[in-house]
């Protein structure tokens, strides 16, 4: 009888692996991204790395400040944010010894390098747009501008209203008097109480109490400060529409809609005094409730990204935290212009010699007549939207190419985009735009900020766009040398 043919495998022997000594350039492809990174790091200018270390004679050597850029930067585009996860991959993964060695930093090593050097580990980002723009994957023809809001480092509970924070203050206030009260016993009980203590010690409870008052009262006064910030901003901003409404004014002939009266005089500045119901977390008093895509309220920062459309190069980045985005088109396009100067790349030119204009896409949130204005005298042609569109909702026929009867500056920008050009221009938008947040999120992981304070989280953002940049360049440009 014919034995049963049994089933073939592949040779396995652990035993003889964990013999052998892997090398990452025999086991990793040639064209992996640690290799181009290991290439292009040392080629950026590192002097403000290096320069801690050089007035500090003492101690151990350091790791080399090129190393730890490179761990960085690396441990960013694949995702893992953690310095301990980073420390616990460099004893376990060939990509991560590529760049160590031996000598393997340790995670409190790797938190002291970000924490010292995140200023400058962001200013590698007019680095990275100089490449790109080399690479030839940023060519000036459109950006889009959008927003996403990124969870802090911030529990909701750890937040009060100013409502409470009133109610809260009298609360303790009554209770520290009644402690005192109480301490102020005859010496008698005094001894039966305290037994070989003086005496004179204050007591727990009083402590917690005072300090829980004094940072309610912090808090409050944080309120109180951002409400008459508020209050002022809104008297200026009457005021000037006050001003603009004095007859003869061209913006106001331009802004106000036919057959309606001219408004009434400027409002009254509101008062200075918070409202019952704005909060402010006590983590982080820098951020904002803010709403999120799952219809939850978290404490955020509103992560602004402006996006050429080439090759979805981010070209400026940003963190407010201020939830809407009426007040970030103008300053985004600021920023990125300003970005294009430092890392000395011009704008293209028509055939005439003239600077040619910069489409920029922008979703319902940013319109306003102001940033159409501010816009357009910075050389961008907006097209933005004025209304959000709902699904399944029946889009207007296309108008005729001619220039728009003249009219508000919402009339003129709704009947720009119901022309084939524009329908077709601003059909870009989410094609440039809303695939980068989807690949910082999904692909590498960042949902949430782990710094605290709006200063650090703007550095860190710019280290996660950076790196954004970085695996564009290696996709697009080095991994075709490589094959």
């Amino acid at each position: 009888m014919t034995p049963p043919l049994r089933k073939t495998y592949r040779p396995w022997t652990p035993e003889v692996y964990q013999q052998e000594t892997l090398s990452a350039r025999s086991q990793l492809p040639p064209g992996d991204l640690v290799f181009f990174l290991l290439d292009v790091v040392p080629q950026f200018d590192l002097t403000p790395f290096y320069a801690p270390y050089e007035v500090e004679t003492r101690g151990a050597p350091p790791f080399d400040p090129a190393e730890m850029v490179t761990l960085t930067l690396y441990s960013y585009c694949v995702g893992v944010f953690s310095s301990r996860k980073i420390a616990i991959a460099c004893e376990r993964n060939l990509a991560f010894l590529a760049i160590v060695g031996k000598d393997r930093p340790d995670f409190r090593t790797l938190s002291d390098f970000r924490k010292l050097h995140l200023d400058a580990l962001a200013d590698l980002f007019t680095g990275l747009l100089q490449l790109a723009q080399e690479a030839g994957l940023v060519q000036l023809g459109a950006w889009a501008t959008d927003g996403s809001k990124f969870p802090g480092n911030a529990s909701r509970h750890k937040a009060m209203s100013y409502g409470y924070m009133q109610k809260e203050e009298q609360r303790l206030k009554a209770e520290i008097a009644q402690l005192l009260t109480q301490a102020q016993q005859p010496d008698e009980a005094e001894d039966a109480a305290l037994g070989a203590s003086r005496g004179d010690e204050l007591p727990q409870e009083l402590q917690f109490r005072e300090q829980r008052l004094a940072k309610i009262q912090q808090a409050k006064a944080r309120l109180e400060e951002q409400a008459r910030a508020t209050a002022q901003a809104e008297h200026q901003r009457h005021q000037a529409a006050a001003d603009q409404r004095q007859p003869g004014s061209p913006v106001a002939q331009d802004q106000q809609p036919a057959g309606q009266p001219a408004a009434g005089p400027a409002a009254q500045a509101t008062g200075a005094t918070p409202d019952a119901k704005a909060q402010t977390n006590f983590t982080d008093p820098e951020l904002k409730i803010m709403p999120q895509a799952n219809k939850g309220w978290e404490y955020s920062g509103n992560a602004q990204v402006v996006v050429d459309d080439t090759c979805q190069i981010i070209v400026a980045c940003a963190v407010t935290s201020q939830s809407n985005d009426k007040q970030q088109a103008v300053p985004m396009v600021q920023q990125a212009l300003e970005k294009l100067e430092e890392a000395g790349i011009g704008r293209p030119s028509t055939a005439t010699g003239a600077v040619q204009r910069i489409l920029g896409l922008f979703d319902s949130g940013y319109f306003s007549g102001t940033a159409v204005a501010g816009l357009e005298d910075l050389g961008i042609d907006p097209y933005m939207a004025t209304a959000r569109q709902k699904h399944h909702e029946a889009q207007p026929g296309c108008a005729s190419q001619r220039a728009p009867a003249p009219g508000t500056a919402q009339e003129r920008m709704r009947a720009k985009l119901r022309t084939a050009r524009g329908r077709a221009v601003y059909g870009w938008r989410k094609g440039i735009v809303e695939p980068v947040f989807g690949q910082i999120k999904g692909a590498r992981g960042f949902r949430r900020f782990s710094l605290r304070g709006l200063q650090k989280i703007r550095a860190e953002w710019s280290l996660v766009c950076l790196t954004h940049n970085l695996l564009k360049v290696w996709r697009y440009h080095y991994l075709p040398s490589m094959n």
